[in-house]
Formats: C-alpha cells, sequence, structure tokens
C-alpha cells in the first residue's frame, strides 16, 4: 500500500496544521514505503527509531512548529555525509562512517526536516544514467524499461514515488536536472557556491552543487532558502545577492537556433520541446533564438578536458590503493584525468574565460535560457551497451552550467507520447534562483496536473517564492540609457546594483525622446488624461546605503519616484518632469527605449 496522501509541501503542511498528521504518523508511513523499495532508490535508511526519534522530539517542543519545514520528511544522496551514519558515494569499499554532517543537512534538520535515509547513485556522483551502482540500477518511474538519469539517480525517484517531500542531490554536469527530467519532478541547481558543499565527497571540488529535488519549483524553493548562505568551512561557498522576487511580468527567455538543437533522432523528445517552447510564451515568455555555441564549447571542456583531473584528485588516495574496487566505467572516466598537466589547465582556463564573456554577452538580451533537459532518453540495455559514449550525449543541455557559473532549474513539461516524463530546463546568471522558481512554476502549471509518478494533482495554488522586498536593497525600474547594453549601465553597477528581470508598466505612462540630451535619453511620464502604454523596463536590486548617492547623481528633468508595474505592483524608478517633454516626441508606440533605439530613426542615423 502507498501512502495514501500527498507529500508536497503544500498539501502536508495543511494536514500537519489542522492536525490531519502528526510528525510520527508521517515518519512511520514514510519508513514504511521505503522500505518496500523496488527501484534501487535507496542505499542506507536509518534505523526506524532514529526516524521517530526525531519526530517525537518535535512534537514535544511547542516551539517547533513554527519552523519552517516542521515534520517534513526527507531523504540525501549518498555522498552528503549524516552523523553516525555510512558515506558510502555508492563504493562499498570506500564507506566511511561521518563524524559530523553536512551543513546543508544540518541546516535542515533545524528547521524542523525529518531525515529518512540516503539515496543511491552513480558511483562518486560520475554519470547521467543512473546505473552506475553496486547497490543496483535505478529503473526510471514511470518504465523499468528506462534509466532514471543520474547520478542523482535515488533521490530524484524518492520524490517522484513520494517517498519523502524532498531530497538533495548534487549536480557537477547535470545530475541534479537529468533525473528530475526522467522522473516528471523538480530539480533546482542553485549558482556555484550559494549552498555549502561541506560534508559532501567531492566530484569536483570547484564546480560541485548541492541541488534539491521536490515535486514543485516553490517546494524548492522553500527548500534553497533553508540550506542557502555562507558556510565558514566551505572555501566555496559565497555570500551571494539576497534572492529579490521575480515580479509576474514577461520576461525573456532565450532558446537555441534550430540547427544547434540535438535530439539524436528523439522525435518524441523534439515535439515535447518544441510544445514546451509554446507554453513558455504563453506563461509570460517572450522566446528569442540565440547562438548555443558558446555554451557548447564550455561543456565539452567539462570531459575532454582538464576537469577530469579533478575528478582524479577528489579520491586520488582510494583510487591508488583501491582502484579494482571501483566500477569499470566510472574507473575509465576518472583514470583519463592522469593524461592531463598543468598547462593544459591554465589553456582550459583561458578558454573558459573567453567563453563566459561570451555567454555573459548572451545573458545581456535574454532573462533565461531554456533548453531540453536531456536530448533523448534510453533504455537500460542500450546503456549497457554503450555506457560512456550515451551518457556523453545525455549531457549536451547540461554539462557546461557550472563552468559558467550559472544556475538552473529542471522542470516537467508534460508526457511525451510514449508515456514517458519531458522535462525543460531554465538557465539563468548568478543568483537567478527566483526568477527561475516563478518562471519554471508558471511553465508546470501549464504543463502538468499530477506531480512526480503519482496521481496526486499538483497543488492548486502557488507557494510564496520568494519576499517582495530584501532588507537592505532597493528595486529601480530603469526605461533608457541605464538598461543594459547602454551608456550609463555603469552607474548602476558601480552602486553595487544587480540586474532582476525585465517587466513592464502599467498602461498609464508615455515615453518621450528628450531633446540634446548627450547620452540620448528618453523620459518616462504618467499622464493619467492619455491613453497609455505598457513600456518595456529593467528591475535593478541596489544596496540602500548606494541608493542615495545614486539618486544624487541623476540630473533634472529626471527624477526617482514611484512607477506602476503591469502586476499591479509599485517600484522605484526613473521619471521625468513634465515640462521637460513639451513639445518632445513621443515614442511610446515603440514600447520601450530599447526597441527605439534599435529600429527608430537614431538606429538609422547611426
Amino acid at each position: 500500500m502507498t501512502i495514501p496522501y500527498s507529500l508536497a509541501l503544500p498539501c502536508l503542511q495543511q494536514r500537519l496544521a489542522i492536525g490531519a498528521l502528526t510528525p510520527t504518523q508521517i515518519a512511520r508511513d514514510v519508513i514504511a514505503e521505503a522500505a518496500r523499495d523496488s527501484h534501487h532508490t535507496w542505499i542506507h535508511l536509518l534505523p526506524e527509531e532514529a526516524v521517530l526519534a526525531q519526530a517525537q522530539r518535535l512534537e514535544a517542543d511547542p516551539k517547533a512548529r513554527s519552523l519552517p519545514l516542521y515534520g517534513v520528511p526527507f531523504a540525501v544522496k549518498d555522498n552528503i555525509d549524516v552523523a553516525g551514519h555510512p558515506t558510502t558515494a555508492a563504493c562499498p569499499a570506500y564507506s566511511y562512517i561521518a563524524k559530523t554532517s553536512a551543513t546543508a543537512v544540518v541546516r535542515l534538520l533545524a528547521a524542523g526536516a525529518i531525515l529518512i535515509g540516503k539515496t543511491n547513485l552513480d558511483q562518486f556522483a560520475t554519470g547521467l544514467v543512473g546505473t552506475r551502482s553496486p547497490y543496483g540500477a535505478c529503473s526510471n518511474a514511470f518504465d523499468a524499461r528506462y534509466i532514471s538519469g543520474g547520478s542523482s539517480s535515488g533521490s530524484a525517484l524518492a520524490v517522484a514515488l513520494n517517498q519523502v517531500s524532498f531530497t538533495l542531490g548534487t549536480d557537477t554536469a547535470g545530475s541534479g536536472r537529468i533525473p528530475a527530467g526522467f522522473n516528471n519532478v523538480v530539480g533546482l541547481k542553485p549558482t556555484p557556491g550559494a549552498v555549502s558543499c561541506a560534508g559532501v565527497v567531492p566530484a569536483c571540488r570547484t564546480l560541485d552543487c548541492v541541488s534539491v529535488f521536490a515535486f514543485t519549483a516553490g517546494d524548492a524553493w522553500d527548500v534553497y532558502s533553508v540550506i542557502r548562505g555562507p558556510d565558514a568551512v566551505d572555501d566555496y561557498s559565497r555570500h551571494s545577492k539576497p534572492p529579490v522576487r521575480a515580479p509576474q511580468t514577461r520576461y525573456r527567455c532565450g532558446v537555441p537556433c534550430p540547427e544547434q538543437l540535438q535530439f539524436y533522432g528523439d522525435a518524441e523528445a523534439r515535439r515535447s520541446y518544441e510544445r514546451a517552447v509554446e507554453l513558455l510564451e504563453r506563461s509570460g515568455a517572450t522566446v528569442m533564438e540565440v547562438d548555443y555555441a558558446p555554451f557548447l564549447a564550455a561543456g565539452r571542456l567539462l570531459y575532454e578536458g582538464p576537469w577530469v583531473a579533478e575528478r582524479l584528485n577528489g579520491i586520488k588516495a582510494f583510487y591508488a590503493t583501491h582502484a579494482d574496487e571501483i566500477h569499470p566505467t566510472t574507473r575509465q572516466i576518472i583514470a583519463t584525468g592522469a593524461k592531463y598537466t598543468a598547462c593544459d589547465l591554465f589553456e582550459a582556463g583561458y578558454a573558459l574565460a573567453a567563453l563566459r564573456r561570451k555567454t555573459e554577452r548572451q545573458f545581456r538580451d535574454i532573462d533565461v535560457l531554456a533548453v531540453p533537459t536531456a536530448p533523448t532518453i534510453y533504455t537500460m540495455d542500450q546503456i549497457a551497451e554503450k555506457p560512456i559514449e550515451l551518457n556523453a550525449n545525455l549531457g549536451y543541455y547540461s554539462n557546461y552550467a557550472n563552468l559558467l557559473n550559472l544556475a538552473a532549474i529542471a522542470v516537467p513539461g508534460g508526457m511525451r507520447g510514449d508515456g514517458l516524463p519531458a522535462g525543460i530546463t531554465l538557465i539563468g546568471p548568478a543568483d537567478s534562483e527566483a526568477l527561475l522558481c516563478d518562471a519554471g512554476d508558471r511553465l508546470h502549471r501549464l504543463s502538468s496536473k499530477t506531480i512526480g509518478a503519482t496521481r496526486f494533482l499538483l497543488p492548486a495554488y502557488e507557494t510564496s517564492l520568494a519576499v517582495d522586498t530584501v532588507e537592505n536593497e532597493v528595486l529601480i525600474a530603469v526605461v533608457g540609457a541605464h538598461l543594459r547594453g547602454f551608456p550609463l549601465n555603469g552607474e548602476l553597477i558601480e552602486h553595487g546594483a544587480r540586474f532582476v528581470a525585465t517587466a513592464r508598466t502599467a498602461r498609464r505612462y508615455h515615453l518621450y525622446l528628450l531633446p540634446n540630451s548627450v547620452p540620448p535619453k528618453p523620459g518616462l511620464v504618467r499622464d493619467e488624461r492619455l491613453a497609455g502604454y505598457p513600456i518595456e523596463l529593467e528591475l535593478w536590486s541596489m544596496p540602500s546605503e548606494q541608493f542615495g548617492s545614486f539618486v544624487a547623481c541623476i540630473p533634472s528633468p529626471l527624477a526617482i519616484g514611484s512607477v506602476a508595474l503591469e502586476d499591479g505592483s509599485t517600484v522605484k524608478g526613473f521619471l521625468c518632469e513634465s515640462a521637460a517633454v513639451i513639445g518632445a516626441r513621443d515614442i511610446s508606440s515603440y514600447g520601450g527605449w530599447k526597441n527605439y533605439m534599435t529600429s527608430g530613426p537614431l538606429a538609422r542615423v547611426g
């Protein structure tokens, strides 16, 4: 008998709030369900008494009910340490008893979550298939003939099968996204360093990310909000910018040019992606083609360059004495790391720096990049026949994300004609998790009705993805020369501002070309007497302590006032004195300054 209720966070938390469930009852149900594992999901389940003790401690503490993840069951990939329990990285000879728990695990337990156990993976987190484990090959949640994806295979399955509410995985080359796409769940890969990797067996320490698997983007956001933040014991953790909630407005979505798309002959995958792009447009995206070549070039560096040596370096002592006890395919891949030199690493570093600049320029014109989560899916038999070649194919849309310091979220894109899930991944620049979760959630709600491999309905209401305002930051709307790619954008950067999203004003504004302004500038004026236009703008978040000095630099007739957005919210932004636009040319019909500058008279003069 499966668990008769949904473990999605809104559903579970509602039952807990009204007393329909208790942490102890949830724990008992989850323990029993996990023990019936038929997909090789688990490597280690905590003893029942240890799980129930967690639940009972929560129930005994009257303050615990206010914790953000009170009574919520979760699991972690078995390359993540849990104090007093074995960490195997799916290699029995490597196994050790962890003395301390990983930082992310500590934060989740402190937030009231209940740890159930540790999940299966491609050995040493090397692979995108889910079959490279002596604890059994993880089979797909929808069809056991197909792979589950890896390396965080068991983590995705535990959610898809409604055995826990969320799991932690890791993602170096797509391991937190490919299994999500193959099993109809959400996989959030944060910006590298946003979540501490302390207590994680390294694959590529400079690139590794702790990822989140959940039923919805809102659930993933709630978990990410708990585990994010710097950690003194992880030298690669970072002070990421405070998250700003992306407004419910349109955003710019890049897609690879048609000739750059790759599906390896899988017509169902192609159709699913094309359908998902249509849904993205319905959900609020303005879709445009981009050059995918720099992303592909960066992805090739991961396994065709010296970063493979970092995988070898992570387990070099164990490899030197126990190489024969490593999975043959994993050993073959890691062994290639020995051929690279320090010179190779520097050369690859130079190439990567150039590719980062190219992709950064891409993200000046788009807010997110939308790609298939994987180009195709393979059967167990196909992977057994060509384990390295087909695994490499799966990383076509995922390998580059961490090398380029990007964030990503894989969300369900509906079902293929053959009954398998189709996933789509949204990728954004560093610290874009709020925008990705918001956009991903909207797409998910258009593409799907049920969650995971269950018959439970996708929760009908959305969770709050982030707070609308951030302590010590001010959201500013810019409409002209301060836009990305325009002459005065550097003034925002100099004052510590960061791009958040594109948006549009409410339909009560006019945009005018200010005469004799150098560089050319527009003036945004609110006029209730005239039929207005929605004017495109950009939202930037600036540290509060920098806001005053920034405003002091703004010359008349421009000023900072309150700007009403299309979604009904209000932010601070650039406005113009009405006297300054008397006789000026009204350019509102272009829809924004960028459109005017690229297609209006100034573009022709230039």
